[in-house]
Formats: C-alpha cells, structure tokens, sequence
C-alpha cells in the first residue's frame, strides 16, 4: 500500500505557506519544503521563507539544510526529503509537503532514483567552461545537435538544466527523457493529493505578487542581498534565485533601485506564469481558488473537504 503525502502547490504569492501551516496544525503533522531556494541558510526575506512566528509551532523541514553558493541536485533534494517524509509517517502522521519547485516535488512523489551516472563534476566543469566562454548559446546549440526535444523544452538561459541534459547524453549515449523515464518507478512511491492555489484572476495573482516584492523591501531585501553579495555567496545555484540577481545590478552602480526592483516584479510574474505552466500539465492537480484573505476559510473549508473525500482524515 502506497504511503501518503498531502502536496499544496501552486505559483508563488499563492497563499500556499497559509494554507499548509493551518492544516498542519489541523492535522497535528509536519511540512516538508520543496522550494529550490528556502533550502539555503541566510536567504530567509528573498525565497519568502517563513519565519518562526509564521511558523507557529508547525516543525518544518528542508529549510535551510545548505549553504548559500552550494550546488544542490535534484537528487540530493529527493533522498533528504524522502528521509524526512518516512520519518513524519513512523510517527503516524501524514506529511504536507509545500512549495513551488515542481521538479523537487515530482521526484519525492514518484520516488526517482538516481544512478549518479548522470552527475559528472570533470563534464559539469567542461560545459560551464563552454558557456563562460563561448556563451550560453553555444551550449543550448550543443544540446540541440544530440538532444533536440530537450533543447525545445529547456530554455538556453536556464544553463542548469542545459549543462544536466548535456552531461546525462556524454555520460550515457542518450537523451535526458529517455534517460530519466527508464530510472522512473514503475508507480509512484507515493499516494499524493495535489492541492493548488490560485486567484481566479490573474491580475490578482500579479498584484499580489507586485505587493510581496514592496513587502520584501520593507523587510531588508536590499540589506540582505548587499550582505550576500559583498561575501561573496551569490554563487552557483543561489546566484539565479530570483529577488537577488535582479537588485546586483543597483549595488554594483549599473541601475537604479527602481529600475532593478521592476525587473524583480516582472521576473516574479514570468516564474509565476511558469509555475502555473508546470501545474496545468498534472492531472492530478485539484485546483483551490482563492482570492483575498477574507476568502481564507472558505479555502481551509475546501481543502480540508477535498482531503476527506480522498480518504487522508476522517470526516
């Protein structure tokens, strides 16, 4: 019998960590993240990580388990969380699981494994050599020339996932979806609820998320990113996090504050849009919507009624 997992996903500015930390505490269990940048120590106002007094009393897990310029794979996220939702379930309880990243929370649910044959730090430190030198566009051509499909669906900016895709065709004579769908389980580890959150209008969505980026300066973006960025931990992974990359250009003298803090509004929306792109190919999503706090009841009602009818509480 499959073991059970209750996801809340949805584009970020959705109301998801709300959600997740009032049924936690409905359910008397615990929240595992899956958001690829609230995993780094020290970057606590940009990723929207909560904080203890949001937190409630509510354990959560994956936050802050490494440092800030640290690489970490999808496969590292997938073993640790893993490990945590085992440890939710010995204790009798079901896990919520909350966060945006889609490509951590589909590895946890389908419960992926990984050879390590795909992860090569001599061809990672070849490839990263190309695009410094040559550009990011040579290396999307490379991966066009073996990997067409991959090249259509990865965009040449996201270097990361380009570089991966190159290294798993060097390392194993083939493309990276025929690749990762002969390791992929022959059913998901896990029974997994998908709950997602969205305004019904999206011109809400972008409000809200153009209200969370003033709310971020208020609290100390600017101060934290300047912290970040003079010692040198805007590196790596962490250096795409977006709310960081955006405000480098004002603190290296390039842009005004204004200037950058729009181009950190309009990055937000675009990685919403995306997100809402990956969430609408799931089946599985059962869509919640939700349009202001005052609607916040309603949505718990919603909720905790959708996880009833699948048989994760009693009624």
């Amino acid at each position: 019998m499959q073991q059970r997992l209750i996801c809340i996903v949805g584009p970020t500015a959705s109301g998801k960590t709300a959600l997740s930390i009032a049924l936690a505490k409905q359910l008397d269990t615990e929240i595992i993240s899956s958001d690829s940048m609230q995993i780094y120590r020290e970057m606590d106002v940009g990723t929207a990580k909560p904080d203890w007094a949001e937190r409630d009393g509510i354990p959560h897990h994956m936050l802050d388990v490494a440092e800030p310029g640290e690489d970490f794979s999808v496969a590292r996220y997938q073993e640790m969380a893993d490990d945590c939702a085992q440890s939710i379930l010995a204790r009798g309880r079901i896990p919520i699981v909350c966060g945006g990243t889609g490509l951590y929370l589909d590895a946890l649910i389908e419960g992926n494994t990984f050879s390590g044959e795909e992860t090569s730090a001599p061809l990672r430190a070849y490839f990263r050599e190309i695009g410094e030198r040559s550009g990011v566009q040579v290396l999307h051509q490379m991966l066009r020339a073996v990997d067409p499909e991959s090249a259509q669906r990865i965009h040449e900016n996201n270097v990361k996932r380009v570089i991966r895709a190159l290294e798993v065709y060097a390392q194993t004579g083939r493309p990276i979806g025929e690749y990762n769908a002969q390791n992929k389980p022959k059913e998901p580890k896990y029974d997994a609820v998908l709950l997602a959150l969205c305004p019904s209008d999206r011109t809400v969505l972008y409000e809200r998320i153009n209200r969370r980026v003033d709310q971020m300066m208020e609290q100390g973006l600017l101060e934290e990113t300047r912290r970040l960025w003079s010692e040198g931990k805007l590196r790596g992974t962490a250096a795409q996090a977006i709310g960081y990359k955006e405000l480098v250009p004002y603190l290296e003298g390039n842009d005004t504050l204004e200037n950058c803090v729009e181009t950190l509004k309009q990055a937000s929306r675009n990685y919403a849009k995306r997100q809402l792109t990956w969430l609408r190919r799931d089946k599985r999503v059962i869509w919640l919507n939700y349009d202001s706090a005052e609607d916040f009841p309603g949505l718990l009602q919603r909720a905790t009624e959708v996880l009833s009818e699948r048989g994760f509480l009693q009624p």
